[in-house]
């Protein structure tokens, strides 16, 4: 289960990153939610490493660079 949900909430922000990179157009995204969610995100990584939990180590080392592509992106083209 925990794999499955990993992947969907993942998952989720594979169309967002893939349109950001495309159009390059970051108007709409608001540059502090992703900011708190990089780096929650982040968080949870850490306790994943910290716990040995692979579903969270995944999952949010995923998410992460999804992230940071979103968030990299957003401050680039400002």
């Amino acid at each position: 289960m925990g794999f499955v949900a990993a992947s969907l909430t993942t998952c989720a922000f594979l169309p967002q990153a893939i349109k950001t990179c495309r159009m390059r157009e970051t108007r709409d995204i608001s540059l502090w939610m992703y900011l708190i969610f990089t780096i929650g995100v982040s968080l949870w990584l850490g306790y994943g490493i910290l716990i040995g939990d692979y579903p969270i180590l995944i999952a949010n080392g995923a998410t992460l660079i999804l992230a940071l592509v979103i968030l990299i992106a957003k401050i680039r083209y400002k």
